[in-house]
């Protein structure tokens, strides 16, 4: 029930504020919350990417909200069976 509303917040986002929006960020990384939940990883993916790279060029490697979303990509990773690239993205 909660995709459909999520993606249309992030797709409203992005046309009213634009990509590299805190607002459309933020948008961007609960929706990759939402997909690691529903254990759609390969799609959540790409988003993390996206909100992390947005994040650093925005904000920063040290500002908190970068740190939250390096954080969920290790999350991820891990849940993937990646462990090495997850030890990687926290140290």
């Amino acid at each position: 029930e909660a995709r459909p509303l999520v993606e249309e917040g992030l797709r409203g986002s992005r046309e009213i504020l634009g990509d590299r929006h805190p607002d459309t960020m933020a948008s961007i990384n609960i929706m990759a919350s939402l997909l690691m939940k529903m254990g759609e990883l390969q799609e959540a993916r790409p988003l993390l990417e996206e909100g992390l790279r947005g994040r650093r060029e925005t904000l920063g490697d040290r500002h908190p909200s970068t740190l939250k979303l390096i954080h969920n990509m290790a999350r991820l990773l891990k849940k993937m069976g990646k462990l090495q690239e997850a030890r990687l993205m926290l140290e």
